[in-house]
C-alpha cells in the first residue's frame, strides 16, 4: 500500500455538541432514549446527556410523562440521587443533562460478587433510606426502586435514578391514594397489585425491603415463574430468610415487607431501629431554593429562538509515527517507480494554524488563481475554470492532524498538467506565507536529520 492510499485510509474524526456539551460515546440505550457520555466545554466538566426523539416522544403521547420527570428531578437535589444540571430542545430532540454517575449499578454487584457483607449492605441501605425519605418530603415517589435504578459514584456512593415512573402527590385521588399500577413485579408491594389504590411512600418502602433483602442474602426474597404464583408469594408475604443474617436485620426486613401497609413500619421508624441507626450518618447537604421549571416548556415548544444548537463537527484525520516516517525520501520507494520524475504532482507543508483556518486561507487564495472550489469537511477540490494544456486542472487537498498543534496539508493534482500545478502551487506559496510553516523540503531535511 502506498503511504498516499495509507493516508487517505485513517478516518477523521468527528465532534458533535449540543450547545456547550460536546458529545461522546453512547453509555445506554432505551426504545425512546440513549445516554450518552458528554463533557462541558466551558468547565471541562464530565456529564451524561440522555437523548430524546421528539417524534417518537409526540406519537406515542409520552410528552406529559416525559415532562412530569424532568420536573421531578429538578425538585429533587439530594446528594444520593442523580442531579439534573439543564434541559435543552433541538427542532428534533430532547436533551436532558444528567450528573454523570461512573461507578455502576447496585445490581452489578450482587450478580458479580453475590451477596454483601452487613456493614455494606446497611450503609447502602441508610443512603437509600436518605434519598427516599427527602423524596417523599417533596411530595415525590418513585414506584420503581429496584437494584437496577440504583446506581454507585465514583466514591462508592449509592445515587438513585430513573424517575419515569414516578408520581407527584398532585396525581394522587380524592381519596388519597395513587391507583396506576407499575414497578417491577420482583419488587411491587402487596398493595399495589391490588385495584383498590394505594400509598407512595408505604409501596416505596416495600421496595426498599426487597433491595435490602437481596443485599444480605444475594437473592430476591419473592420468585416464581409463574407470574399468578409470584403475586401470592407477594401478597402473603412468603418468603423465608438465609441462616446468615442477623437477628436485627431478619426483624428490620420483616417489618418492611408486612404485606399490610397499614402495619408496615414507617421511615421515621426505620430511622430509630437498633440495626439501622449502627454507625449511621444523617446526609449533609445545602438545600436549594425552588427549581425553575422555564426551559421544560422552552425545550418542548416550537421556537427556534429557545432552540439549543446542534453542531456535527470533523477534525482532520491522524497520522501515525509509520506515516510521518514514511514520508522521508530515504523511506518513500515510490520515488523508484514514478516515471514523471522532472516535476512532482503533488506537495506538502505543514502549518500551527487551525485546521478551519488553513482551508479558509486557501479558498481565498485560489478564487483569485481562477479556480473553482469544493469543500468536505477538511478535504477540498480545486479545479479551474479556465482549460489549459491537458484541459482543466483539477487539486485534491487534504488536511491531516500531525499534533495538537501542528497539520500537514496535502495538494495532489488528480487531473490536468503537471507544470501548470507547479506554477499554482508556487502563486499559491506566496499567498499563503502567514500560513505555512515548513515546506515539504525542510520536513523532509528535519526528518532525515
Amino acid at each position: 500500500m502506498s503511504y498516499r492510499s495509507k493516508l487517505t485510509a485513517s478516518a477523521p474524526k468527528v465532534k458533535r455538541r449540543v450547545g456547550k456539551y460536546e458529545l461522546g460515546r453512547t453509555i445506554g440505550e432505551g426504545t425512546f432514549a440513549k445516554v450518552r457520555f458528554a463533557k462541558n466545554s466551558e468547565t471541562g466538566d464530565p456529564v451524561a446527556i440522555k437523548i430524546l426523539d421528539k417524534e417518537k416522544v409526540l406519537k406515542h403521547k409520552l410528552v406529559e410523562q416525559i415532562k412530569r420527570e424532568i420536573s421531578i428531578m429538578k425538585l429533587i437535589k439530594h446528594p444520593n440521587v442523580v442531579g439534573l444540571h439543564e434541559v435543552m430542545g433541538s427542532k428534533s430532540k430532547i436533551f436532558i443533562v444528567l450528573e454523570l454517575v461512573t461507578g455502576g449499578e447496585l445490581f452489578d454487584i450482587i450478580a458479580n460478587y453475590g451477596r454483601m457483607r452487613e456493614d455494606e449492605a446497611r450503609r447502602y441501605f441508610q443512603q437509600l433510606i436518605n434519598a427516599v425519605d427527602y423524596c417523599h418530603s417533596r411530595g415525590v415517589y418513585h414506584r420503581d426502586l429496584k437494584l437496577e435504578n440504583l446506581l454507585l459514584d465514583a466514591y462508592g456512593n449509592l445515587k438513585v435514578s430513573d424517575f419515569g415512573l414516578s408520581a407527584l402527590s398532585q396525581q394522587i385521588r380524592g381519596d388519597g391514594l395513587l391507583h396506576t399500577s407499575c414497578g417491577t413485579p420482583n419488587y411491587v408491594a402487596p398493595e399495589v397489585l391490588e385495584d383498590g389504590g394505594y400509598h407512595g411512600a408505604a409501596a416505596d418502602l416495600w421496595s426498599c425491603g426487597v433491595i435490602l433483602f437481596v443485599m444480605l442474602a444475594g437473592y430476591l426474597p419473592f420468585e416464581d415463574n409463574n407470574l399468578m404464583n409470584l403475586y401470592k408469594k407477594i401478597s402473603s408475604a412468603e418468603y423465608t430468610c438465609p441462616s446468615w443474617l442477623s437477628f436485627g436485620a431478619m426483624k428490620l426486613i420483616a417489618k418492611i415487607l408486612d404485606p399490610n401497609p397499614v402495619t408496615r413500619i414507617t421511615i421515621p421508624e426505620i430511622l430509630v431501629d437498633e440495626w439501622f441507626r449502627k454507625g449511621y450518618k444523617p446526609p449533609v447537604f445545602e438545600e436549594k431554593c425552588e427549581a425553575n421549571l422555564d426551559d421544560i416548556d422552552a425545550a418542548f415548544g416550537d421556537s427556534e429562538d429557545q432552540h439549543v444548537k446542534e453542531k456535527i463537527e470533523e477534525q482532520p484525520a491522524s497520522m501515525n509515527a509509520f506515516e510521518l516516517i514514511s514520508l522521508s525520501k530515504g523511506l518513500n520507494l515510490e520515488n523508484l517507480f514514478d516515471i514523471e520524475k522532472e516535476f512532482k504532482r503533488e506537495k506538502r507543508f505543514t502549518s500551527k494554524c487551525s485546521a478551519k483556518e488553513i482551508v479558509t486561507k486557501i479558498e481565498e487564495a485560489a478564487k483569485p488563481l481562477g479556480f473553482d472550489i469544493q469543500k468536505k469537511n477538511y478535504k477540498m477540490k480545486l479545479e479551474t475554470m479556465k482549460a489549459g494544456r491537458k484541459g482543466n486542472l483539477n487539486v485534491a487537498t487534504e488536511i491531516f492532524q500531525m499534533a495538537p498543534s501542528v497539520h500537514m496539508v496535502e495538494l495532489k493534482k488528480s487531473k490536468g498538467d503537471t507544470l501548470e500545478f507547479q506554477k499554482f502551487y508556487r502563486s499559491l506559496s506566496v499567498q499563503l506565507k502567514d500560513v505555512v510553516w515548513k515546506s515539504e523540503e525542510e520536513m523532509q531535511d528535519s526528518m532525515t536529520a
